[in-house]
């Protein structure tokens, strides 16, 4: 079960669930991976709705090594999501969201 307070989130994968999360590790490591500008610009370009096709493989592949899991990004690239790539974009989105938001104070 995913921890949205811990900045996880899930993904179906050719009918698995996958938890995902984007530790310093798997940022460092998307942060090499990204073709243009750094972590704020894809947080930019995901708030202006701006984002690529390869952002969301991207993300996504960070979020599986951040959850723990050997998937590659070949891999992902060649799998059925559950929802199509308009649920692959939310869950990247959301991922983004739940890692770098700032918690509300009791």
């Amino acid at each position: 079960m995913v921890n949205p307070h811990a900045g996880e989130a899930e993904l179906l994968v050719n009918g698995t669930p996958y938890e995902l999360k984007l530790t310093l590790g798997a940022l460092a490591g998307l942060e090499a991976a990204l073709e243009e500008g750094t972590l704020v610009d894809l947080v930019q370009r995901f708030e202006q709705g701006r984002f690529s096709a390869r952002d969301v493989l991207a993300l996504l592949a960070a979020g599986l090594q951040g959850g723990g899991h050997d998937l590659s990004r070949e891999d992902l690239a060649a799998a059925t999501i559950t929802g199509g790539p308009m649920q692959a974009a939310r869950v990247a989105a959301e991922l983004l969201v739940r890692s770098f938001a700032v918690p509300e104070e009791p």
